[in-house]
């Protein structure tokens, strides 16, 4: 049985619904503001303050992408969505599933896993999931929410889920109504379970949010958390990053999502809906 089939089954969780804590004075979003001392394993640790655009200098530390076929990729997407998400009471089994995967992946992707399963084995399943409610359900710096790092807690938020929800059914992927269509393990779950073009639709659509997940990594690494692992095997099943990407990285850095913008008529990602851009 292929990880597609024993893995897509995806139960609901709390972790798939929006939930901020409120941000303490010493957790500042993904080091928002603070475009030098990210971290390392790729972040951008010393970006320069005046970065030409596009064409001049970027940030030269992101994850370099591995050489990866369709069938790879999709594996990768499968393996980090269920990882990703909120560790229930079959994590060991869903560690046993990816493990039985990993032989299939490129060895710079595999490993990242293999670690990923010794540091989640090691510490059991209580700990795993304190550590994650830790890390994700109470830090913005750690919004699974793709829609939070493209317009933040603004009226444009719910605009914006409706566009993912859009896009993922353009792809033919359903979803329930109690689960969140921009959270990073839905969208890669639908990149896993679609093939073809509509897989090269699916990973534009995930690339398009690059910048998010590139602070959701350093935002990782930053605090030492093993789950950084994940993101450093997806970003490696993705395209480069390129100057386009960097530069909106190194905005979000500095200034954080959004604040509150008047209207919905201009969306920083793209979208099915007609008249919407």
């Amino acid at each position: 049985m292929s990880i597609f089939d024993k893995l897509r089954k995806r139960p609901t969780t709390p972790s798939t619904k929006p939930k901020f804590a409120a941000a303490s004075a010493d957790d500042a979003v993904a080091g928002y503001g603070t475009p030098a001392g990210i971290g390392t394993m790729g972040g951008a640790k010393d970006v320069e303050r005046t970065l030409r655009a596009h064409t001049g200098k970027v940030p030269t530390e992101f994850i370099a992408p591995v050489e990866v076929t369709e069938e790879q990729r999709r594996i990768t997407a499968m393996a980090v969505s269920v990882l990703l998400n909120y560790p229930g009471e079959d994590i060991i089994d869903k560690l046993a599933a990816v493990e039985e995967q990993v032989d299939q992946l490129p060895l710079a992707i595999a490993t990242d896993f293999v670690n990923f399963a010794e540091w989640a084995r090691s510490v059991g399943p209580r700990a795993l999931e304190e550590h994650y409610v830790e890390t994700f359900d109470q830090r913005r710096r750690c919004a699974l929410f793709l829609s939070y790092y493209a317009v933040g807690d603004t009226r444009q938020r719910g605009m914006a889920i409706l566009s993912f929800r859009e896009q993922l059914e353009a792809l033919g992927f359903q979803i329930s109504d109690d689960e969140l269509p921009d959270h990073l393990c839905v969208v890669l779950e639908a990149m896993a379970m679609t093939e073809g073009e509509e897989h090269e639709r699916a990973v534009e659509m995930v690339a398009s949010h690059r910048e998010g997940i590139e602070v959701l990594r350093a935002a990782l690494n930053q605090v030492s958390s093993p789950y950084v692992a994940l993101i450093v095997a997806l970003c490696k099943a993705l395209p480069q990053v390129d100057a386009k990407t960097a530069q909106k990285y190194v905005d979000l850095i500095r200034t954080g999502p959004p604040a509150e913008m008047v209207g919905i008529a201009d969306l920083p990602f793209p979208t099915t809906q007609p008249g919407v851009v």
